[in-house]
Formats: C-alpha cells, structure tokens, sequence
C-alpha cells in the first residue's frame, strides 16, 4: 500500500517516520514549502521532533497533489480544528483524480460550532473515500524513536481496504487492531483530553496520587456515560482508546493538555498560556465544543464541565475541584463487565 501523510508536526512526522520504517512508500506533505526544504535539507524535524533522524526512504514535498498521486491511504496529522481546511485542499489537490480507498485522522477533538468529529467532517468533504480514525496512547517521539506501542483503526465498518491498511502499517513496534465503533473512538480520544487538562490542575495543585487517581476513575465513568449517550458502545471506552489513552495523557510527562492543565492549577490563566503556545492544546477548543454538545443534547458530564468553567469563564481549579467534591453523594455505579467482553471475531476495542 501507498501512504500520504498530510501534515508534519510532530505526530505526522513520527508516523511517517514508523510507515517508512516498515519500508512502506510513504509522502509526508507539510503545509509550509520553507518547512519540507528544511525537512528535506537537514533530514530532521528539528521545530516539532527534534534528534531523530528521517529515513532515507521517506519522501518529503510540499507539493498536496503530487503528494496524493497513487496513493492508497491519507492520514490527516493536523489540528482538529483545522481538520475542514485540510479537508478542503486534499480535495482541491485531487481535482478530478481518483481519489484515495482509505483517509484516516489522526486528530483527537472535535470542530467548534457543528460539533463534528474529525471523520464526519472528512466522509462530508471527501465522500467517496472511507473515513476513519487512527488513535491510542501514543507518544509522537515514542514512535519516532522505535518503542513499543498499539492503537485503533476504526471505520464504519471494517472493509478489506481497512484490514489492509491495518497489517501494512502494524510492524515489530507498533501494533494496530480494529473496530467498528468509529463513534466512541473518536469520543474517547477527544474527552481524555479535556480530562489531562483536569490532571494536570491536580498536579498543578499538588493534590497527591489519591485526588488524581479518584478524577481518573470518575473521568473514565463520565467517559462511558457520555459516550453512550452519543450512540457510543459503552466497552470501547475500556480499550485503547478509552482508558488506555486516559492513562497515558494524564500521566505522561510529554502531555501538552497534562502540562497545560498543570500551569492552570498553578496559577497561569488560560488565555495568557494560549496565546503564548506555538503547538495546539486539543483539549481547550474540544473542551467548549464538547460542553456545547452535551449542553445541546442535556447530558450531564460534571467533569467536563468545571473544566469548561476554568478555561472559558475564569474559575480558579481549587474551587472547581471543591465543587466537584461537595456534590450530591451517591452510590457508585460500574457497568457489569459482561457487557464488555468482546462481541465475535475481535472487533471489540477490548485488547488483548
């Protein structure tokens, strides 16, 4: 199989990296000429991934249409936010050509306004391709580097193409499964980011393992419950995607929401931090348009919610944090594991 990838960050670049290390043909188009000649002149990603080196079979051009000639799967590395844009000029570049059997996001969040997720906007904008999600917890140097880790393929459904593109870009390092669920996919991968950015005010705070091991438990129960509301299987929030991306982010060093979130408990404000950052927080733009949707389709996500009021209407963390604790008490509620055992043939986002 042929790849593109369209955008070179430091996620795209680590995947292009892993694609070409599998000896796959594989494009990496950033957005910016000056960026793919500098790419292409010191064979290393020095603004996004520094000290890791571009394979000599990786080709770079800034060139979009040349970049998806005859190619078989896009992978879309770029901001949730500008995922339409993208969207946009995969489309123009394509013109009348035949357009790819497979175009994946590799974003974690959803469009402002319409409350799209990254594939609706893409079956929307490039509708005779199939859409998808490529996601888990993973570490953009991670990857680049070689060290072990898994994710989801998810699509509507699970085409030959989509088991294709799953053996072709699973190798000794990175191991891909699939799933159907493309709906909770998605949703787990955007609200684990509005809940590192809660871990890291806890962390900010100084509030211990205890405050933050209780939020991540809570956060993966708002997780299940949200989701299914959504038209979500409640289980895919117990995979990869889920869970195991909660984990990473809340916990991981390299987590820029984690980070971010960290800096909110220690006193910055949220648009001092925005308007100095030169990468993108997913969770602060996912965190106002997934309170908008749940507001719109009255869903209570507490959670969710006393982050929003931090980011957008300027609540100090600790008081959010009190009014988190001192809601009404009640009896735990835990969805019988039974219910999330694995439904035929492994398509279930239960790994194992």
């Amino acid at each position: 199989m042929n790849f593109c990838v369209v955008g070179a960050g430091a996620w795209g670049t680590a995947f292009a990296i892993h694609l070409a290390r599998l000896g796959r043909p594989v494009v990496l188009v950033p957005r910016r000429p000056e960026q793919a000649k500098a790419l292409n002149a010191v064979r290393e990603n020095l603004d996004y991934l520094p000290g890791v080196v571009l394979p000599p079979g990786l080709t770079i051009t800034s060139d979009l249409a040349q970049g998806l000639a005859g190619v078989d799967v896009v992978l879309l590395a770029c901001p949730s936010q500008a995922m339409r844009d993208t969207c946009q000029r995969v489309r123009a570049a394509l013109g009348g050509g035949l357009a790819p059997a497979l175009v994946l996001s590799l974003a974690k969040g959803l469009e402002l306004e319409t409350h799209l997720r990254p594939s609706q906007l893409i079956a929307e904008l490039l509708p005779t391709s199939i859409s998808g999600a490529l996601t888990g917890p993973t570490n953009a140097g991670e990857i680049a580097r070689g060290l072990p880790g898994a994710m989801v393929l998810a699509a509507p459904s699970l085409a030959e193409v989509v088991t294709s593109a799953q053996s072709a870009m699973s190798g000794a390092t990175l191991r891909l499964y699939t799933s159907d669920d493309l709906v909770g996919v998605e949703y787990g991968g955007c609200l684990k980011n509005i809940y590192a950015i809660a871990a890291g005010c806890c962390d900010g705070l100084k509030l211990g393992d205890n405050a933050r091991a209780a939020l991540m438990t809570r956060a993966l129960a708002e997780m299940v419950r949200v989701g299914a509301s959504l038209g979500a299987k409640p289980e895919t929030f117990y995979g990869l995607s889920g869970f195991g991306d909660l984990v990473a982010t809340c916990h991981g060093g390299w987590s820029r929401n984690r980070e971010f979130g960290q800096q909110l408990g220690e006193g910055r404000t949220a648009a001092e931090l925005i308007a100095n950052r030169r990468t993108v927080v997913e969770g602060h733009a996912t965190a106002r348009s997934f309170a908008g949707l749940c507001a719109e389709r009255r869903i209570d996500a507490p959670i969710l919610r006393e982050v929003h009021a931090i980011l957008f209407a300027g609540k100090k963390p600790a008081a959010a944090l009190s009014d988190l604790m001192n809601r009404e008490l009640k009896r735990e509620t835990l969805i019988p594991m039974a219910r999330a055992l694995p439904r035929s043939h492994g398509r279930s986002t239960i790994q194992r």
